[in-house]
């Protein structure tokens, strides 16, 4: 029904991957619902446009959750303004920037909702809570990226800076 990943999957993989992983899991949940829907969507536009088309996507598995007589709480309207706000914040200046890697945060109850969902319509789903070895990569190279931005933004002098 919806791309399946467990919310520490998706957090983690969103934090080492600067939100790219974010990319990634708006693009496989719009292809799966072009495919479930036989829509003509284009997940790719609804990927790059993601700030357009998050509360749409949010609604989906909402309603989905719904009609399947799943009791799910999903703030569809809140949860979007708050992950486009903190997405947007990327363009501040050092060291607020680093608010923008809490968006994800708000993707949380989104995928709880969606592997709820995934339970009960098929529940012998594969989970996705495990680590390929791609994305144990991704981690010990994204994470020491993000370790060594994170200190560089507090520690370095601006002059160092580029």
């Amino acid at each position: 029904m919806y791309f399946p990943v467990s919310p520490v999957k998706l957090m983690v993989m969103s934090i080492c991957t600067s939100s790219l992983y974010v990319f990634y899991w708006t693009y496989k949940n719009w292809r799966l619902i072009k495919l479930r829907e036989a829509s003509n969507i284009s997940p790719v536009a609804r990927t790059l446009f993601s700030v357009y088309y998050c509360y749409p996507l949010f609604l989906n598995v909402r309603c989905t959750a719904s009609r399947n007589n799943i009791d799910v709480t999903l703030p569809a309207g809140p949860l979007a303004v708050a992950w486009i706000i903190t997405a947007l914040l990327v363009v501040l200046p050092d060291p607020y920037w680093l608010i923008t890697y809490i968006a994800t945060i708000f993707l949380l109850p989104v995928q709880v909702a969606a592997n709820k969902v995934n339970e009960t319509v098929t529940p012998d789903h594969k989970r996705n809570e495990d680590y390929s070895a791609a994305n144990i990569a991704t981690i010990i190279i994204g994470g020491l990226f993000f370790l060594t931005g994170t200190i560089g933004t507090f520690f370095l002098p601006a002059s160092v800076v580029v």
